[in-house]
């Protein structure tokens, strides 16, 4: 067991006694986070229920903090551990103090009554995540962001060792999981809690976890840090992704890739062709994309929506051979749309398709799409 404040040995999970995740081991260590991810309905949820005993488990057997779970008391559970779950709290006429307060409860006596010492914890609980300043307001009436940082006080002022979260960003707009995280990341760090969330913002639990555990099939997939999990094209198997494709290096999603013959040549690089090629697929226009060099940030993007790629070797500079495929190709086609604003040492050799389509009359400029959309040839 190490030093893990919390891990499993051959344990099942699941309802009624019906298993619904077998054999499932994991260890839960001070200052990391460890995220679980897979498909809807993997068992996630189940998993994290049964780690706070909130569902009993099948089989198996779950340590906190060295002891056997189910020889705790729920005193002593919630003296070594806190939880956020999806289920959100609707208390009739509490503060968000008085919400914060109820992590005190494990160290008052049985009439609720909080200490000096008590009152500091929330007090310091409320400055260290930034909601001192809505203590008085209801909690039923703040925002989603506002409910997050109130529960995270709460279980912070609960003293744990392990903190249990179930999908705690998934009613955050962008800046607020951000802050959130950023904030989580920061207890970890701090106070040497361990972590255990659950996450559908694969972007997110690729950049803010040290370890990663994958749940498919009613089972423990993989497991690994997010350089081993996203890798190989392993999160499109995992969640069976059929239609579009999922880049594991910069955490974006990307619709289905156009497969007819291309009406347009978008000349790009450096990033300037993205904007184009997703507009192009939204719109429905097939089209082609060169000449990207393999460490070009636009390929990874074009691969995934172009119906055709001309590329070139990474760190190479685009060759005379590669253009006159590319040009072979956009003579094909009825358009050419160019997004670079210069040609440099790497893709001077791009300035002749250019040249082609200025000849032949083809291009069009980047701020004349709608006319494909108005059906132009």
């Amino acid at each position: 067991m190490s030093e893990a404040i919390l891990c499993t040995e051959a344990l099942s999970v699941g309802y009624g006694g019906s298993a619904v995740v077998e054999d499932i081991r994991l260890l839960a260590e001070p200052g990391r986070i460890l995220t679980l991810i897979g498909p809807n309905g993997a068992g996630k949820s189940t998993i994290l229920k049964t780690l706070i005993r909130q569902l009993p488990g099948v089989a198996g057997t779950v340590w906190l903090d060295g002891r056997e779970l189910d020889s705790l008391s729920e005193r002593e559970i919630a003296r070594r551990s806190a939880a956020v779950l999806t289920e959100r709290p609707e208390p009739e006429l509490m503060s968000c103090e008085d919400v914060v307060s109820a992590g005190r409860y494990p160290y008052t006596g049985r009439l609720g009554i909080l200490s000096p010492e008590d009152r500091a914890q929330v007090e310091a609980a409320m400055e260290l995540v930034g909601v001192r300043e809505i203590r008085d307001r209801d909690f039923n009436r703040i925002s989603d962001g506002q409910r997050q940082r109130v529960l995270l006080a709460r279980a912070i002022c609960q003293e744990p060792k392990l903190l249990v979260m179930d999908e705690p960003t998934s009613f955050l707009d962008i800046r607020h999981k951000l802050d959130f995280l950023y904030l989580l990341k920061k207890l970890v760090r701090e106070r040497k809690l361990a972590v255990v969330l659950s996450m559908h913002e694969l972007d997110l639990a690729q950049k803010f976890s040290d370890r990663i555990l994958c749940i498919r099939d009613g089972r423990i997939d993989r497991s690994g840090s997010p350089e081993e999990i996203f890798s190989g094209g392993y999160i499109e198997r995992l969640y069976a992704v059929e239609h579009g494709s999922y880049d594991e290096r910069y955490g974006s999603v990307e619709p289905s890739r156009q497969t007819e013959t291309p009406r347009v040549f978008v000349l790009g690089g450096g990033g300037s062709g993205i904007p184009v090629y997703r507009r192009l697929q939204r719109m429905g226009v097939p089209f082609a994309a060169g000449v990207l060099t393999g460490n070009d940030m636009d390929l990874p993007v074009a691969e995934a929506l172009a119906s055709v790629v001309i590329r070139e070797a990474a760190f190479e500079p685009v060759s005379g051979e590669r253009v006159e495929e590319a040009l072979a190709l956009l003579a094909s086609c009825r358009w050419l749309i160019c997004c670079v604003e210069r040609f440099g040492a790497e893709n001077r050799e791009n300035r002749r398709l250019l040249d082609y389509a200025e000849k032949h009359g083809m291009l069009l400029p980047v701020d004349s799409l709608d006319r494909l959309e108005d059906g132009a040839d």
